[in-house]
């Protein structure tokens, strides 16, 4: 058995699998991205450990835990073996290399210890994390202080940003997709189609894996977000960050921007649509939300989308402005319809020339 630390950990979880010893409420909640669940204690067998180790001593609350334990122990390294042998079904698995498993609990403690005891008895080399899931959380919050080479995709409400994104990775150039990472499209209609959004702590770590992958590219390509998206608010140090990178601004014609995104949300129920509107009814006014209601049931998105779309596109429009030093961050890219393939080609034709600040009054 061995401890190591957070890099290290990081590194051997690329070939081997990691286990999370920790109670499924802890798991539930936030996670190491792609960690497998084999909880030691149940909720209620945690709470009971935990309750007699403060009242009664450590010696007491071992002994309670032992009997937890005990009856797991084969279910626990049969488990184990099972998640070994489907890594090795995988395409990309060498089964060649030593039975090796990375464990951890919340500190790196007896939880762990346990569970390492264990498994190397039965014959795995097993490495545990030093300082355990507090040190990985520590890691992920140190990931977002770092500096990257942000390019940012900005346009109002209805110009492609995402697709123009998808197209960019398929180029195979650097991309971290935020709304798809927090399952979210980041306004009042973005949670429409979408799975439920994680924790706020499990966004960071899934962020915090995502960036650590890419940081060394000299251009990661994101989209412009407002600092919340959906329930999830980005990291301060890094939407700072973001805010100072330079823009490149999709900038598409009102009418096609409409079409697109009458297209794109005209699949949802009129009911869901109607639900959204009135959820921004104090900040879009009384008569608007009543008229573009009144539209949704009509089923004239046109029309609604048309009024949601002037109140988006004063939203954007105040956000892309308060930056310090917008003139030296904007860089227009003229697109005349929402087209993946050839906005991402416009977009990289003046990333590649990037005349910072070109014909910025278009967006006035």
């Amino acid at each position: 058995m061995n401890k190591i630390r957070i890099d290290e950990f990081l590194n051997l979880a690329q070939q081997h699998p990691v286990i999370d010893v920790r109670s499924p409420g802890e798991f539930a909640h936030a996670h190491i991205p792609g960690a497998f669940s084999l909880p030691l204690f149940s909720d209620e067998e945690r709470k009971v450990v935990g309750t007699a180790y403060k009242q009664q001593g450590r010696a007491l609350a071992i002994k309670i835990g032992l009997d937890f334990f005990g009856p797991k122990m084969r279910p626990m390294v049969e488990e184990v073996e099972q998640i070994i042998n489907n890594q090795c079904q995988l395409p990309t698995a060498n089964c060649q290399l030593p039975k090796t498993v990375l464990l951890h609990c919340w500190r790196g403690g007896m939880r762990s210890g346990a569970v390492a005891w264990l498994l190397d008895l039965y014959g795995y080399k097993v490495y545990t994390l030093a300082g355990g899931y507090k040190a990985f959380r520590n890691w992920v919050l140190q990931q977002f202080e770092k500096p990257y080479s942000f390019k940012v995709i900005g346009g109002y409400t209805g110009s492609g940003k995402t697709i123009v994104l998808h197209e960019l990775g398929e180029r195979r150039h650097t991309i971290i997709d935020l709304e798809k990472l927090a399952h979210h499209k980041g306004s009042a209609f973005g949670d429409l189609g979408e799975t439920k959004s994680p924790s706020a702590e499990m966004f960071e770590n899934e962020l915090a894996l995502s960036l650590y992958e890419v940081k060394d590219s000299p251009a990661i390509w994101i989209e412009d977000e407002s600092r919340r998206i959906g329930n999830i608010n980005l990291p301060n140090t890094l939407w700072e960050t973001m805010r100072r990178s330079p823009v490149f601004f999709l900038d598409i014609p009102f009418e096609e921007r409409l079409k697109y995104i009458a297209e794109e949300y005209g699949k949802f129920k009129k009911e869901d649509l109607a639900s959204a509107t009135l959820r921004i009814q104090k900040r879009l006014g009384g008569q608007d939300t009543s008229t573009a209601v009144s539209h949704f049931n009509e089923n004239n998105f046109i029309g609604a989308f048309r009024i949601l779309l002037t109140y988006y596109d004063k939203y954007y429009k105040k956000g892309l402005h308060d930056r310090v030093n917008l003139d030296e961050l904007l860089t227009i890219v003229p697109c005349s319809r929402v087209v993946a393939g050839e906005n991402a080609g416009a977009l990289l034709s003046v990333f590649q020339s990037h005349i910072p600040g070109a014909v910025q009054e278009q967006t006035n």
